[in-house]
């Protein structure tokens, strides 16, 4: 019996590659990776719901410095899916080799997605993974060269599929056939591929270079506010958020909040100036209880201590027009 490692994100197309291996008596593990951009929940549902062994690896750090500089470039937003594929790919290989897997398999659909789904990309991804000759697209393996696991009988050719394009129907009729009912509809999954985060990301990347796993995280939280070329503020929205702040800040963030008065927590960013904490002030005191008060203290938790300012409130007008 051939061992296969396969790329599981818990969509319908990957779900199905495992299970068209499966089918064959090929014996089936996957593996889901983990970044700030996405998770393994979906797989790790649809793993269980398909009785297959699971590795879940974080790949965090690695992948934000490949995100910095893909040799592909970018899809439509900050999405490098092709540079994305062969990293995955390239990680999943170093499994296979340590662990005696036979071949690596995903559930890539040949023409699905136009950039990175094409003939081009596909041989692009498998080249830059470091194991082109290993690895097995099941859903469109009929309509792609034959591979050394179908010449070695490691699979039948025959077994796997011919699907190409854009439409799912298909991979419905299949799921239907095969008794897999409980899969996520299609789209989604990843936030470098929504337009909103990829705005804020592009932004950090452009100011902030040699940001950090934290910086990142902070995208995703509440309101965010462009001060200078230096500097940059977070901003909660309700009391979630303010707990999702405390428990993401690193080394070089710092805290602001308004003593005495309801209202959000900020962090800074960057290297702020006397300029960048004034501002900052103005707009946390303006989304807090005192926004009608005609001063309100901020304090600011600076590695030397606390910075302690009396600021007017800003205009939302005003504020809006600094809004990543």
């Amino acid at each position: 019996m051939s061992k296969a490692l396969g790329l599981l994100s818990g969509g319908l197309d990957s779900s199905l590659a495992a299970l068209c291996l499966k089918r064959q008596e090929v014996e089936v593990t996957c593996i889901a990776f983990v970044t700030p951009f996405f998770g393994s929940r979906k797989a790790e549902k649809m793993a269980q719901q398909l009785g297959i062994p699971l590795i879940v690896k974080d790949i965090s750090l690695v992948h934000l410095a490949m995100l910095k500089a893909p040799r592909y470039g970018y899809g439509k937003n900050m999405n490098p899916c092709i540079d994305c594929h062969a990293m995955m790919f390239r990680l999943a290989g170093e499994i296979m080799v340590e662990q005696g897997f036979d071949f690596l398999f995903s559930g890539e659909v040949l023409g699905q997605r136009p950039m990175s789904q094409n003939a081009n990309a596909l041989r692009s991804v498998a080249d830059y993974s470091g194991h082109p000759e290993r690895i097995l697209r099941p859903m469109s393996a009929k309509l792609l060269p034959i591979t050394p696991m179908e010449e070695q009988g490691l699979v039948d050719r025959e077994r796997l599929l011919d699907i190409q394009g854009r439409s799912r129907r298909p991979q419905e009729a299949l799921a239907k056939e095969w008794d897999l009912v409980d899969y996520p509809s299609s789209g989604g999954g990843c936030l470098l591929t929504e337009i909103h985060f990829s705005d804020r990301l592009r932004d950090l990347f452009q100011h902030q270079p040699d940001c950090m796993l934290p910086d990142v995280e902070l995208l995703k939280i509440g309101r965010q506010f462009r001060l200078s070329e230096r500097a940059k503020l977070t901003l909660g929205r309700h009391q979630q958020d303010n707990d999702a702040i405390r428990t993401t800040i690193g080394d070089g963030h710092i805290l602001l909040r308004t003593p005495g008065l309801a209202g959000p927590l900020g962090v800074i960013s960057g290297q702020p100036d006397a300029t960048d904490f004034h501002m900052a002030g103005r707009i946390i005191a303006s989304y807090s209880k005192g926004k009608d008060q005609l001063s309100v203290e901020v304090i600011a938790d600076t590695a030397d201590g606390e910075r302690h300012d009396r600021v007017v409130p800003m205009p939302r007008e005003e504020s809006q027009k600094l809004a990543i």
